[in-house]
């Protein structure tokens, strides 16, 4: 772990903590910066998962190599290096995590090893969620190199036709060698980066959790998470709903349809985090897919007053109470 907590992030991090605390007496008060944030360095993906609103926008378009854009909300692809400059300035001093994802695959933009680079430098911690189907070899070397701290890997099946239920478009030996590649590297480089495979909890590979666990380390992963699956039209079940509830987000009522299980009313990320979109836009969390909450943009605003400013005070009221549609949608 290569995070490099300064007087200045623990300060930061310090009043973030008393912020949400006092927020549970109903006091919303904000006078820090973001303690971590989410970046997208693209917004396009190669695959087409059906449950994530990049592979299942409608009116898309293609651009280079397949990839789909999510035109609709963001006008940039891929994060310009003005945007990335300006983020970087904006939380060294204050931050002390960088997550490099939102919705696209991050492994598209043609400078992340770079941009991880100069956050490592900068004493963040470093974290990638990814599809792999874009890595390789030379790449898998570049991002342990660079210093990342943390690698996701996405892959929700052990079988050709348990991975394409979801990741549409995508390929489980390229996942499988993704893995591989990040392990040779980080051997040689005796490296401290832990590589985490993540698996979606669907009803499509529920036969394969087991498996999973006996050959995630095999596969070359340090770790294994599952994580429950968020589904768009659930109320009447759904095809990649897991045929037992304890593993899923939604429950069966006495009406005859699927319910959101019981969610906190409180949520320490809006008060901690943000995400930092392609085009700068700064949004509350990692569920306002559309943008609907955003706070103002970094390129024209201080991200600390952008932060704490009557926007993001509104969208924290809003949250303890649970108002925003995507904080209805959450799971912590």
């Amino acid at each position: 772990m290569s995070v490099g907590l300064t007087r200045s992030r623990f300060i930061n991090a310090l009043r973030a903590y008393c912020s949400y605390a006092l927020s549970l007496l109903g006091l919303v008060r904000v006078r820090h910066a973001p303690t971590f944030v989410s970046v997208e360095p693209a917004s396009i993906c190669q695959l087409r998962c059906p449950e994530c609103p990049v592979g299942m926008r409608k009116g898309e378009q293609s651009g280079a190599n397949g990839e789909r854009e999510r035109s609709v909300v963001s006008g940039e692809r891929k994060m310009p290096r003005t945007v990335w400059e300006r983020t970087l300035q904006e939380i060294t001093p204050t931050a002390h995590t960088i997550q490099f994802y939102f919705q696209g695959e991050p492994l598209l933009h043609p400078d992340l090893v770079g941009m991880i680079s100069e956050a490592h430098a900068k004493g963040l911690y470093t974290i990638v969620s990814t599809n792999a189907q874009a890595m390789t070899e030379a790449m898998a070397e570049g991002l342990v190199s660079a210093g990342l701290d943390r690698i996701i890997v996405s892959m929700d099946g052990l079988t050709e036709e348990s991975y394409n239920a979801y990741r549409i478009g995508g390929s489980l030996e390229q996942c499988k060698a993704a893995l591989r590649y990040l392990r040779k590297a980080k051997e040689k480089q005796h490296a401290s980066i832990r590589i985490e495979l993540q698996c979606l909890r669907l009803r499509s590979n529920e036969a394969e959790w087991s498996e999973f666990r006996r050959s995630y380390r095999r596969l070359g992963a340090d770790r294994l998470v599952f994580k429950t699956a968020q589904l768009y039209d659930y109320e009447k079940g759904h095809a990649l709903m897991p045929s037992d509830e304890k593993y899923s987000r939604y429950t069966k009522g006495k009406d005859g349809l699927y319910h959101r299980k019981h969610l906190s009313r409180h949520c320490l990320r809006v008060w901690t985090g943000c995400v930092i979109t392609t085009d700068g836009e700064v949004l509350p969390c990692c569920y306002d897919k559309e943008h609907a909450h955003a706070y103002g943009n970094i390129m024209h605003t201080p991200l600390r007053e952008l932060f704490g400013n009557e926007r993001a005070t509104a969208f924290r009221r809003a949250a303890i109470r649970q108002q925003p549609t995507i904080c209805q949608q959450c799971w912590k």
